[in-house]
């Protein structure tokens, strides 16, 4: 069986220095069934969103970056934009050669790589649809899909729609829909003009708004009244650069002054509250009725719009299915892998489970270990205060630091935790940080049998009132945390036994856990990468490979 070369590269539509409509190009190589590499481009590049992945991956094959056979697959994942692939110099190209546009379906393409290794031969090549590819990005963390499944996306925009939803029964992947009737509500966190105004983002921020507006949105409160008038008036998604309509419409409706958008002002959190609210209630409705149709009994949740942590928590909550599964790469860094273990299992491979420590290109790996004596150094700093970067192994997928990629400090003080978003990451104000914590500290300060999707950072869970004290740093507003668990020691050893030593020797509930980049930067990736973001971030030490280095 061929080995699996997958891409996200589709070319932007615009030549600009900030990523429009595609972003986060990742690729994939996976062979029978396992994946052997991956990257996202941001990391290798150290631009944020990078979407050029066309000008690096000649470089990648040429400097035997990548490790691929005499012949290999390719397959790539289209985007509405677009979805021929060109590399620089035009030796790798994948055109589209069938006309099928359907979303549930690959289309037959022409590929050829033109160097002689490969002999010039044209590739074994297919072009997978953006809303199939976000699907399949489940199976290498959760294995094939279960029988009576609904398969949905849900984000920006694919190949043909913003919202597509499968089923998956009698083994059978089953189309039922695929449109743009929820796009307004994805717009809400990256295209809508009033959230930015509120946020005080540029337009080309786009992409760092959702997890703005999802933290200070925390701050407000839904109403009803809002709802009403920002449905009157088209949410203001289309006011840039002109809000004095939405000014003097405040004053006649609420009769609120705005001279200034100050995210201190009740009123701005209470709109960001509003988005929010309606967000989770229009997608957990479609969830129902879609429920309802299909009598599916588990859920498989992908897209950019999956990684909101209040809605996900509402629809585990709701019990609508029997179990949820999100991937840790949901949003399009996970594309790739998505489009791989797609060509895999058209190929009947069995796909391997696999930890989401996968970012590997470009990393030199030692063999070395942690011993109990970096435990105890690492947890002397830690009780001492001191913030430190961790760049361990390989580097996770998507973007959220899971302990390879992070920084930590004790999560029992709201000041500290204060000091590393706003001095150390230069964050907004009302940005909250998580905790990292052992599953069963985890089930004791929520009183939850709490969800395998915190093992992805994908849940918020409400902190029982006498566990406060201890995670006061970690606590949102809203008295919830975005808590990241982890229940055996082979998920992440270091992290699991620091974690452990803590709280045994120390009675230390969790740690603060945020990703290793400073605001506008990409998460760390090579060791390089981490020693100078350390030291640009003013961290007290780094722990690179398990070494641990004072700064």
């Amino acid at each position: 069986m061929n080995t699996t070369l997958a891409i996200y590269g589709i070319k932007d539509r615009f030549v600009d220095e900030n990523p429009t409509y595609v972003h986060d190009h990742n690729l994939c190589v996976m062979h029978k069934g396992n994946i052997t590499q991956y990257l996202h481009l941001e990391r290798y590049t150290r631009r944020k969103f990078d979407n050029r992945l066309d000008l690096f991956i000649e470089t990648l094959i040429d400097e035997k970056l990548l490790n691929l056979p005499n012949e290999f697959d390719i397959i790539s994942v289209d985007n509405f934009v677009a979805s021929a692939f060109i590399s620089k110099n035009g030796r790798l190209q994948i055109q589209n050669i069938s006309t099928k546009e359907n979303p549930d379906k690959h289309r037959i393409a022409k590929s050829w790589f033109e160097k002689e290794k490969f002999n010039g031969k044209e590739l074994n090549a297919k072009i997978i649809p953006h809303e199939l590819a976000h699907i399949f990005s489940c199976i290498p963390f959760f294995g094939k899909f279960k029988e009576n499944s609904l398969l949905i996306h849900f984000d920006g925009g694919a190949s043909v729609s913003n919202f597509s939803a499968f089923t998956f029964k009698n083994n059978k992947i089953n189309y039922l829909e695929s449109h743009w009737e929820l796009a307004h509500l994805s717009k809400f966190f990256n295209d809508n003009a009033l959230n930015f105004a509120i946020l005080n983002a540029r337009k080309q921020e786009h992409l760092s708004v959702p997890g703005k507006l999802m933290g200070f949105a925390s701050f407000g409160t839904y109403s009803k009244k809002i709802e009403n008038w920002l449905n009157k008036n088209n949410y203001f998604k289309n006011i840039w650069n002109n809000y004095d309509d939405f000014s003097k419409k405040a004053k006649e409706n609420f009769n609120i002054d705005l001279k200034t958008f100050d995210t201190t002002i009740p009123f701005l959190q209470d709109i960001a509250a509003t988005f929010q609210h309606i967000f989770t209630q229009e997608t957990i409705k479609k969830l129902n009725n879609l429920k309802d149709k299909t009598n599916t009994d588990y859920l498989y949740y992908t897209g950019g719009s999956a990684l909101n942590i209040v809605t996900n928590s509402k629809i585990i909550q709701s019990k609508l299915f029997k179990n949820v599964f999100i991937p840790p790469c949901t949003n399009d860094a996970g594309l790739s892998i998505g489009a791989a273990a797609y060509n895999e299992w058209k190929k009947d491979n069995n796909i391997t489970n696999s930890s989401p420590y996968l970012n590997n290109i470009g990393l030199d790996f030692c063999n070395k270990l942690h011993d109990s004596n970096l435990i105890k150094k690492v947890a002397k700093l830690l009780l001492n205060k001191k913030v430190i970067g961790i760049a361990n192994g390989a580097a996770e997928i998507g973007p959220r630091a899971l302990g390879n990629r992070s920084i930590i400090a004790l999560a029992n003080n709201k000041k500290l935790a204060n000091k590393v978003s706003t001095f150390h990451k230069k964050r907004e104000w009302y940005r909250p940080i998580a905790p990292v914590m052992l599953k069963n500290i985890a089930d004791m300060v929520t009183n939850k049998n709490v969800h395998h999707l915190s093992k992805y950072m994908l849940l918020d869970y409400k902190i029982l009132p006498k566990y406060e004290t201890h995670l006061e740093g970690v606590t949102h507003i809203n008295k919830t945390a975005r808590i990241q668990t982890i229940s055996e020691r082979n998920e992440n050893p270091f992290i699991y036994d620091l974690l452990s030593y803590l709280y045994n020797k120390h009675n230390v509930y969790a740690l603060i856990n945020t990703s290793f980049n400073i605001k506008g930067e990409p998460i760390v990736h090579t060791k390089k990468d981490a020693l100078k973001s350390a030291k640009k971030m003013n961290l007290d030490a780094v722990i690179i490979d398990f070494k641990l280095i004072n700064i």
